[in-house]
């Protein structure tokens, strides 16, 4: 048999930027771009509506079309739309409507701070 090279070997976790010890699917978040696992994150779509676009927030994770993935923290989410990520993430022309979006953030990150 001959003896394994260098490059067949799996090298450790940091060198090749990949986190093993994370279980799951890993997403990364749209305003702070950092990856987590998807259970960590809100999944969002955007609805037709009319001429423009609706953020809604997908909780079960079901909802068709192309999502994105978003912490559930307001900072994340005003760094998201000062970048103007969620239309290049959900691959939309046009400015779309965050408000739902927003509220579904303050909503759960207020539950979480209360319990």
């Amino acid at each position: 048999m001959p003896p394994e090279r260098e490059a067949d070997r799996i090298s450790g976790a940091g060198e090749r930027g990949v986190d093993f010890s994370m279980v799951g699917p890993t997403r990364t978040c749209v305003g702070c771009r950092k990856r987590a696992p998807a259970s960590e994150l809100i999944r969002f779509v955007a609805a037709a509506c009319g001429d423009s676009f609706l953020l809604t927030a997908d909780p079960g994770r079901r909802l068709p079309g192309r999502g994105a993935h978003l912490h559930p923290d307001p900072a994340c989410f005003a760094l998201a739309e000062r970048r103007r990520a969620f239309g290049r993430a959900l691959r939309l022309t046009g400015v779309p409507d965050a408000g739902p979006l927003a509220e579904h953030i303050r909503a759960v990150s207020m539950a979480a701070r209360n319990a």
